[in-house]
């Protein structure tokens, strides 16, 4: 388990990352227990198999055609089926656009995140998920978002948390900074989870900033902040359990590092193999959270590694009938893209709006 001690003992100025399992499954730290029943990790390792499973087919429906750009979650799927083990109904979820599993967790149906990314705005409604924001595409500007909603929880004496999640590249946007400052300022109970997975789109972590890591930037502000291996899912959820506890008894924020590796591309217009080494991507394969939740378990006897091909065979017919859903609903309506900017459509909006649907009816022209 976390506690103030453990926190105290990896101190982010030292440079010590939090790690529970080594990267062959087994425990390196001495009497350490889970706060996870036995149904628990199992069904944790379940619900990643179900988000790698999702995300795969995710890149096989954009590559076949059927749907637009879409962000990869390879290799970071410990950080979100750790967070939605712990974030309550009552939480606030304020996602960037690579948390898939904590999305699910969440209460997303998958035909509405597969419908999002094909680009129809009623994916963003969330129609089972309480409490959390679309998805955020400008960098960090979600932060400040989490901050807000963080303060009116405050201001109305909910005990309730918000977790806000960015990439490292976030890291260098002035969002970022304004977001810690001000929940440190307002002492707002803000779980701020950066996923560093080395690359933002291309640039590498060291030519982003000359900290020892991301969770030195916290302290900055006088926020609480830990590093934990991003690949471990006991360790992530240990993290975040604290965390939760943590600013709702101290009304203060709380920062995490989670050192992790995107094994796919930034997005599927993206090329990976232009900026980063094979023998880079070999070696955090070796770090593969599925891979390492799969071991422990196995070796405390509570996982068959032969099971797995039924049940992925199960996700997949599921997952196609999700897409499905997806793909037979309505289309966008036109007037939905102009249509709610103003009270009143301005004249120069009716104007494009006219323009595109001449556009649309000409012969020939591509719906």
């Amino acid at each position: 388990m976390f506690d103030l001690q453990t926190l105290d003992k990896y101190k982010p100025i030292d440079d010590k990352m939090y790690q529970v399992m080594d990267k062959d499954g087994k425990v390196i730290i001495k009497n350490w227990k889970t706060g996870l029943s036995e149904d628990d990790l199992v069904q944790a390792y379940k619900d990643l198999l179900f988000e790698r499973t999702a995300d795969q087919m995710a890149i096989s429906y954009q590559r076949q055609g059927r749907m637009f750009t879409y962000p990869p979650n390879l290799g970071q799927e410990a950080i979100h089926i750790a967070s939605g083990k712990v974030i309550k109904a009552e939480d606030w979820l304020v996602p960037a656009f690579r948390e898939l599993g904590a999305w699910l967790a969440k209460g997303v149906s998958l035909w509405e995140i597969f419908l999002y990314f094909k680009g129809h705005e009623d994916g963003s409604k969330f129609l089972n998920a309480a409490r959390m924001l679309p998805v955020s595409v400008p960098i960090a500007s979600q932060l400040l978002h989490a901050v807000g909603l963080a303060y009116a929880m405050k201001y109305k004496g909910e005990e309730a948390a918000v977790f806000g999640y960015v990439g490292d590249g976030g890291t260098s946007e002035g969002d970022f900074h304004e977001a810690l400052n001000f929940a440190a300022v307002w002492d707002v109970p803000v779980v701020f989870v950066v996923q560093n997975n080395q690359f933002a789109i291309s640039v590498p972590l060291k030519m982003q900033t000359r900290s020892k890591n991301l969770a030195l930037k916290g302290l900055a502000y006088d926020v609480d902040s830990v590093l934990v291996d991003g690949n471990d899912f006991l360790a992530m959820h240990d993290v975040l359990a604290f965390a939760r506890e943590h600013v709702l008894k101290k009304k203060r924020p709380f920062l995490i590092e989670a050192r992790t590796y995107r094994r796919g591309a930034h997005t599927t217009s993206d090329d990976p193999t232009k900026y980063r080494s094979k023998e880079e991507e070999e070696h955090w394969a070796e770090l593969d959270p599925a891979a390492r939740l799969q071991s422990y378990l196995v070796s405390k006897k509570l996982w068959d590694p032969k099971d797995e091909e039924a049940l992925i065979a199960g996700y997949k017919k599921f997952i196609d009938s999700e897409f499905d859903k997806a793909e037979a609903y309505p289309d966008y309506k036109l007037e939905d893209v102009f249509g709610f900017m103003y009270q009143e459509m301005p004249v120069e909006l009716k104007r494009q709006m006219n323009n595109y649907q001449n556009f649309m009816n000409l012969e020939g022209a591509q719906k």
